[in-house]
């Protein structure tokens, strides 16, 4: 099943039982219609938080230690999760279930292509917040879905591939830039792996888990499996992780910016998103979801699109 087709589904077994709740109100408590609805919205709404209340309260017990300058206050704590938690149910519940991957392509840029890979459980909606600064910087983009949702990481790379191909030939550039989210990130490097990085200028990560999440232990699939901390319960390395770094060069890792959160309630213990020999990035008060969304974050990923070094259009002809 698609992401935008399974996310679609979980929407209407959410509406369904809001207006089951709702009823219930209107029958058993003798509430009115508007106030039964807000009821059923409010008890689903309750639920979605309880669920990402409960991914902090996971991560929290194999966090890596929060440096000084990123430990933050109650309000800040507050700050964090709001926004976190906005950007879960706006991803989840409007741009993911609507989204199509699409290619935009302007003739006259000057900045490098960018392709964006989307994360674990997600699509192209991800991206629906650095999408239209790419549109008004006139910087040419594409994005994917990577599918199957519960798929080999290894799977994907024929698509990237694909999209790389089409993106370079009808922008004429003979590099890009690639933008991944968590899971997306470990995409671009198999893909890597497989085709070179010839193509790539620069790779930028957000949130990777680059050497496993403890996490990933809840998730399904080949994908989770292979996103995992360690391998078994006893503690042993994760091979697949392990034979993906074991397989790059310090020229490929130098391509690699990874932007990270030490504050991030998916990827756990967070200091996993670093990566030697790549450049590492650090942010606090910024969840996982938040950050394809957060102005900040967004900010710093525009200036290392604008600025990475690569082949300019036309070279290929």
């Amino acid at each position: 099943m698609r992401a935008r087709s399974l996310l679609r589904w979980l929407l209407l077994v959410q509406a369904v039982a809001a207006l089951g709740i709702g009823a219930a109100a209107v029958s058993w408590l003798g509430w009115n219609r508007w106030a039964g609805l807000a009821a059923g919205l409010a008890a689903v709404l309750l639920v979605r938080l309880l669920i990402n209340a409960n991914n902090f309260r996971l991560s929290s017990r194999s966090a890596s230690a929060t440096p000084e300058r990123f430990r933050l206050g109650a309000a800040a704590r507050l700050q964090l999760f709001g926004e976190e938690f906005t950007a879960s149910m706006l991803q989840s519940s409007w741009t993911m279930p609507r989204a199509l991957a699409r290619q935009v392509v302007f003739a006259e840029s000057t900045a490098p292509p960018v392709l964006m890979l989307h994360g674990y459980g997600c699509n192209s909606g991800y991206w629906s917040a650095l999408a239209p600064r790419l549109d008004a910087a006139r910087i040419s983009y594409a994005t994917l879905d990577l599918e199957p949702i519960g798929g080999a990481i290894d799977d994907y790379a024929p698509l990237v591939q694909r999209a790389v191909e089409q993106l370079c030939e009808r922008t004429g550039a003979a590099q890009l830039v690639i933008v991944a989210h968590s899971m997306g990130g470990l995409v671009a490097r198999a893909w890597m792996r497989r085709h070179g990085a010839g193509p790539v200028a620069r790779l930028i990560t957000l949130g990777t888990p680059h050497h496993g999440t403890c996490l990933a232990s809840f998730g399904l699939g080949q994908n989770a499996a292979q996103m995992r901390r360690a391998r078994a319960a006893d503690g042993t390395a994760n091979d697949w992780l392990c034979q993906l770094a074991a397989s790059e060069s310090d020229a490929t890792r130098a391509l690699i910016t990874s932007i990270y959160t030490h504050h991030d309630n998916i990827i756990s213990p967070q200091t996993s998103s670093r990566l030697e020999g790549a450049r590492n990035v650090e942010f606090g008060g910024v969840g996982h979801v938040a950050l394809g969304r957060n102005r900040r974050v967004l900010a710093m990923v525009m200036r290392e699109i604008v600025t990475a070094a690569w082949t300019k259009p036309h070279s290929r002809r």
